[in-house]
């Protein structure tokens, strides 16, 4: 996520930094936008001087002193409420008095996270959906101690970036996924269940309800850590039972079978076509 973000800021005009926890994953990153840069080149969508323009753009480092001159940062650190909190408490003493800070969390609670930081104000949700240089929303989050400045210089901010966003409130999951990843479970609920198979199931729903993914196949896209990490947060914040996690998502999880990110998920993706793992 965070590479996308940062690709879609590059290409949008703004100088950008980006800092991860190693070179090695700085290096994957870079790749990852160059990649994605030529993909719209080959469509037409930008030039190739505005490639070069955009990777010019991008400094990198692992020091979190790189930001000290950002008028913004945006954390999207795993879906982790201890490590987000972590990186905004290394983060917020560089950075200048009035710099805003925004996370990418897909389920977290912003007002917990703002509080976390030294200007809860300037804090709040921005939440791009993935993968970023392709889709066209943002949600915009706002903690109960967001100013409304604040709020309204994001948006802005968003609109610049040619996405369209929606105002969501602080409640867990946002909009979303909030919709999303209960559908998602439900579709592992219905595999664990022996309702249909993992090729059965994708397939109803691409061609009973025309959706351009199955949800099985969108999970392991997700990661399925991610998609049990807002089941969880869900699940104790509405203390709901609907939004338990099935046994099966959380067997996979703790198999290391995390989908496309490990090659193996509701898919195995060793060879040229995925193949079902059910």
């Amino acid at each position: 996520m965070g590479n996308g973000v940062a690709h879609v800021c590059a290409v949008s005009g703004f100088s950008v930094k980006l800092v991860d926890i190693s070179e090695e994953a700085l290096a994957r990153g870079i790749a990852t936008i160059g990649k994605n840069l030529d993909r719209q080149v080959s469509k037409g969508k930008i030039s190739a001087d505005d490639k070069a323009a955009a990777m010019a753009r991008i400094e990198t480092g692992t020091e979190y002193g790189l930001f000290a001159d950002c008028d913004l940062v945006i954390e999207a650190a795993t879906e982790n409420e201890a490590v987000k909190k972590q990186v905004l408490a290394k983060l917020c003493p560089v950075l200048k008095p009035d710099a805003y800070i925004a996370s990418n969390t897909s389920s977290i609670s912003i007002t917990r996270l703002g509080a976390a930081t030294d200007r809860p104000a300037r804090f709040m949700g921005m939440h791009f959906m993935n993968p970023v240089p392709v889709m066209a929303l943002v949600e915009l989050i706002r903690g109960i101690a967001t100013a409304e400045e604040t709020f309204a210089t994001i948006k802005n901010l968003v609109a610049r970036m040619g996405k369209t966003s929606v105002s969501a409130e602080d409640f867990p999951a946002f909009i979303v996924n909030r919709v999303l990843l209960p559908m998602i479970n439900e579709a592992v609920y219905t595999l664990y269940e022996g309702v249909g198979s993992v090729e059965c199931i994708d397939n109803a729903m691409r061609l009973g309800a025309n959706h351009p993914m199955g949800p099985l196949e969108l999970a392991d896209f997700i990661g399925l850590d991610v998609c049990l990490s807002v089941m969880q947060v869900l699940h104790e914040g509405l203390a709901d039972s609907k939004y338990r996690p099935c046994p099966l998502l959380v067997k996979y999880v703790e198999a290391g079978w995390l989908g496309r990110k490990t090659n193996r998920g509701f898919y195995d993706y060793s060879g040229e076509t995925p193949i079902p793992t059910r």
